[in-house]
């Protein structure tokens, strides 16, 4: 079982962080090239594609054209955004960080597809960036590559299922690409309030966080033991919830 999380606009590359020995990312010379094609992006440009502010676009112009010379950290360390914070990886132990290594997988724009220990330099391209070297856009830079990799870790691991915890965006980048055996459940994070239920995005995404992190905790391997999830007052709503995507409630 894999659990796929998006990656994180805000980066840390500041704190203190526990020394485990770094992996490299599989998609190396992709990131590459289209690192070094951002290289040749000006500022107003990267603003144009990224919708950004004119401070961001010059730090990432400038982190483009230093690219291999930046310090380069374990991703589930590196992001710092909402659905990291959820999942806490600094106060997991070495044996649930491990778990993750080989059940938690990161998309992301620039480098494809990530371990949680795969060392990344800081960046910003996200997924459905509508540029993309030689191609009109990242999903189409990306092609099959992603989901290609995907199937090669669940046969590894003797699986077909996947837990999808990443946003529309970045699971765009391999929807429809698995072959027929493979598996996917969506897990659709609601609040019930006074007007009946809502998705609330800020913790919808710490909740995906929480749920990777429950895994690796607890070292889960069938989908079925996710149904017993009850972080942050969460539960698992069996009657709206269908063979392919599981709905948790809270109020």
């Amino acid at each position: 079982m894999l659990a796929f999380l998006s990656p994180a606009k805000s980066l840390d590359y500041a704190s203190v962080i526990p020394d485990f020995t770094q992996t490299d990312p599989r998609f190396e010379a992709e990131s590459m090239i289209l690192a070094t094609a951002a290289a040749e992006l000006s500022p107003a440009r990267l603003m144009d594609i990224m919708d950004i502010s004119e401070n961001l676009a010059v730090l990432n112009a400038e982190r483009y054209a230093n690219f291999e010379n930046l310090p380069a950290r374990p991703a589930i360390y590196a992001f710092a955004g909402d659905v990291y914070i959820g999942f806490e990886a600094k106060s997991l132990d070495e044996p649930a960080i491990h778990f993750a290594q080989d059940h938690v997988r990161i998309l992301s724009g620039l480098y494809g597809l990530l371990r949680p220990l795969d060392a990344i330099r800081p960046y910003r391209l996200e997924m459905g960036t509508r540029w993309a070297p030689g191609s009109g856009t990242l999903y189409s830079f990306w092609g099959q590559r992603i989901a290609d990799l995907v199937m090669a870790d669940l046969a590894a691991e003797g699986s077909n299922t996947i837990i999808n915890l990443a946003s529309k965006e970045y699971w765009g980048a391999v929807e429809g690409k698995f072959t027929p055996d493979v598996r996917v459940i969506t897990i659709d994070f609601r609040e019930i309030g006074p007007d009946g239920l809502r998705f609330n995005s800020f913790a919808a995404k710490r909740a995906r966080g929480m749920m990777a992190r429950h895994i690796c905790e607890h070292r889960l391997t069938d989908p079925d033991a996710l149904k017993g999830f009850d972080t942050d007052g969460y539960e698992y709503d069996a009657d709206n919830s269908d063979g392919d995507t599981w709905r948790f409630l809270r109020r």
